[in-house]
């Protein structure tokens, strides 16, 4: 199994990304209604892509391939940290409450880069115990 779980709700990066969505989705309720195609779609889906992507290959694949989904949810978690930035710009987002969601961005960033790190560092070997 490596040095990962099945369950992806173990991994605190989970946990936090999951969290971070939740966010997100608050926030953007109160974004102008004619965004509602635009940035409130893109970064909620970006946000949603984070957890998804560490959940999606969590357990059942390689090392390798897990490490291709953790640099996805690293890709989602750039673009997310970028359309914070373009909410706060054209205040939707308060200053308060973009420095908040930018600092946990940038610790799931973190979480992400270490996960990778250690992915790539350990030999491929199955993630699953069973066959």
């Amino acid at each position: 199994m490596g040095g990962y779980m099945k369950d992806f709700r173990k991994l605190v990066v989970w946990e936090k990304a999951h969290l971070m969505v939740l966010e997100v989705y608050r926030v953007t309720r109160i974004f102008p209604k004619d965004e509602l195609y635009g940035i409130i779609s893109q970064m909620r889906r970006a946000a949603v892509s984070i957890p998804t992507n560490i959940a999606e290959d969590c357990g059942r694949g390689t090392d390798r391939d897990f490490g291709r989904f953790l640099h996805i949810a690293m890709g989602s978690a750039n673009e997310l940290e970028y359309l914070l930035v373009l909410s706060r710009d054209l205040s939707f987002l308060e200053s308060e409450v973009y420095r908040e969601m930018e600092s946990r961005t940038i610790e799931i960033k973190k979480m992400l880069s270490s996960l990778i790190k250690s992915v790539g560092n350990r030999p491929l070997s199955p993630l699953t115990a069973e066959s």
